[in-house]
């Protein structure tokens, strides 16, 4: 069947409610490039939106995958242990970020690892109440919909919403209104933080959801859809505190965030704070679908058994891939890559946001490792077009954010070359746009689907 043919296939049969940057469609991928039924082969910047990390097809996480197919395929987690599962919980251990995350319960996407650990902190405190961050990204279900707050798109049209939510804000220094309206003498910003958000958090707590009510604070610790905004320094470690303090769990949702993305396993190693569970995805295995959350045992031992579980729950396939991914970030010095392709990455946005001919369409630079983005001048669609002057190019990047904003998820082995050749495209795409040059938009007009 034709490349076109397939597309009009695809757009007569499938959901209409996915939203998607093109028509064409994916025949197959090899590292940093996927190839079109068309032929045509992109660099990807876009890792599958945070998946594929170690780049598609990698060749040990491949053959991994390939032999339990051949050994088991389905091992029902209420039946029985399966050996994929047991052999990747011991090696994640090591790589957790405190010890005292042991206990794990794995699951299939992001956002039911997101419930999993609603269900934990509901369980295990016997309190209801959840507090999130506005501009905050966890999940399309109708309980993740309620905690999702970085665009009104994700929840729309689906009320009434799992009830007892709550949001502050996060500490997104570049458009907090504190530090944009605060006189040129007491500049606030990213490396003098208001910490109005520190502020906002403990006056929730005395005006909407008393800590007697309160489960848990769920937090990225980088902001993904929302922006790729890192906290300042200081944030989350105040944000700790004021758990500590209340009786309240702190969970880290590092579904995007996690397994190298940052330059660290896992992103709260930047700051050095514990949190009481974590949920991971996407990275975990590869493209396999597999997900998960880890906590102490001490907490996980309140649930009864029965209250968790699921069909496909913990794949062994996905469990396999899961710990192929694991061996490689031990042997193949992927974080060591990470911080260095980031450097270049960086180099290139922060270059363009001084630049004499391109600073009037940037706004922000931003990001830790491969996790970088740019936040362009508001009311344009730069981040658009910068993205349909990249594809143009054959290079794939997405835009995300109620802002203008671009941003860059390479697969964290990307090799220098690779990297060379994004980066050039970059400077290009952003050049031509600050000059005017075929100002054409993407399909997703700057809207991010993720």
């Amino acid at each position: 069947m034709a490349a076109s043919t397939l597309a009009h296939f695809g757009t007569k049969h499938i959901a209409k409610g996915i939203g998607r940057l093109s028509s064409q469609v994916i025949e197959s991928g090899s590292g940093s490039h996927v190839t079109m039924t068309g032929g045509r082969r992109y660099l990807d910047f876009t890792s599958g939106i945070g998946v594929a990390n170690l780049g598609h097809c990698h060749p040990a996480i491949t053959k991994a995958a390939q032999q339990q197919v051949g050994t088991l395929v389905h091992g029902q987690v209420n039946i029985a242990f399966q050996k994929p599962y047991l052999d990747l919980v011991k090696h994640l251990l090591p790589l957790m970020p405190h010890e005292s995350l042991d206990t794990f319960f794995f699951w299939n996407s992001g956002a039911e690892a997101v419930e999993a650990a609603v269900k934990l902190a509901r369980q295990a405190t016997g309190k209801q109440n959840l507090i999130v961050m506005q501009g905050s990204y966890h999940g399309r279900t109708f309980g993740t919909m309620a905690m999702t707050r970085s665009k009104t798109v994700y929840g729309e049209g689906f009320a009434p919403l799992m009830p007892g939510v709550f949001s502050v804000p996060f500490p997104y220094c570049a458009q907090c209104s504190v530090a944009l309206h605060s006189s040129p003498g007491k500049k606030y910003g990213f490396e003098n933080c208001c910490m109005d958000p520190v502020l906002q958090l403990e006056l929730l707590l005395k005006r909407e959801t008393a800590p007697r009510d309160t489960a848990a604070v769920f937090i990225e610790p980088v902001l993904g859809e929302g922006g790729y905004v890192p906290p300042p320094a200081g944030y989350l470690a105040k944000v700790r505190e004021i758990c500590d303090r209340n009786g309240i769990l702190l969970v880290a949702d590092e579904v995007q965030t996690g397994f190298g993305r940052t330059g660290k396993m896992f992103a709260v190693e930047h700051w050095g704070v514990r949190p009481d569970i974590l949920v991971m995805a996407k990275g975990i295995a590869n493209g396999f679908p597999l997900s998960g959350i880890v906590s102490r045992k001490e907490l996980m031992d309140r649930q009864e058994p029965g209250s968790m579980g699921g069909t496909y729950a913990g794949n062994a396939v996905s469990c396999a891939a899961g710990v192929a991914v694991a061996k490689a970030f031990q042997e193949e010095r992927i974080l060591e890559n990470v911080v260095a392709r980031g450097k270049e990455l960086m180099d290139v946005l922060i270059a363009a946001k001084q630049g004499e001919k391109t600073a009037k369409i940037v706004y922000d630079v931003r990001g830790l490792g491969l996790m970088l983005a740019l936040e362009c001048q508001p009311g344009h669609g730069y981040a658009s077009k910068i993205q349909a002057k990249c594809m143009a190019r054959d290079m794939l990047v997405l835009t995300t954010s109620i802002y203008d904003t671009i941003r860059f998820i390479p697969p964290l082995n990307i090799t220098k070359e690779d990297m060379a050749k994004g980066c050039q495209i970059i400077k290009e795409a952003i050049e031509e746009v600050a000059a005017g040059k075929d100002v054409d938009e993407t399909r997703t007009k700057g809207q991010a689907l993720e």
